[in-house]
């Protein structure tokens, strides 16, 4: 039985479901910084073992950004990256005040477009530089 868990999953948890799940590589200091300064995290176990995560980040009143959901790749296919973004958007829906900006950089739009996301273009387009 999957847990949904309201809290930012550990430091090795997050490395390890970003490298199998696909995602740009973090560096573990920078992560070990980051993660506490999330406003919402919410992660799913199963026997105990994290199979799935996201993060919400931002400053709490303007800005919002959805960041690093993932889903361990031999669960992807059952509905959890819906559970993780649905316990994200009951996050938002309680705490983002009337007129946030919520963003997020889409790798499954499709997933995102069912929680009423749009895609920016062509009135904008994201961009990013990494460090």
């Amino acid at each position: 039985m999957f847990n949904v868990i309201e809290n930012v999953v550990s430091v090795d948890d997050f490395l390890r479901l970003r490298d199998i799940s696909g995602l740009t590589p973090r560096p573990y200091d920078a992560a070990k910084r980051a993660l506490p300064n999330s406003l919402f995290g919410v992660h799913i176990t199963i026997d105990n073992q994290t199979v799935g995560m996201g993060r919400v980040v931002g400053d709490g009143a303007l800005n919002f950004e959805v960041v690093d959901v993932a889903v361990e790749p031999s669960y992807q296919g059952k509905g959890l990256g819906r559970m993780i973004m649905q316990s994200i958007m009951d996050y938002l829906d309680r705490d983002a005040p009337k007129g946030a900006y919520i963003t997020l950089m889409a790798d499954v739009p499709a997933l995102y477009e069912k929680f009423g996301f749009e895609l920016s273009r062509p009135e904008s387009e994201g961009m990013y530089i990494i460090k």
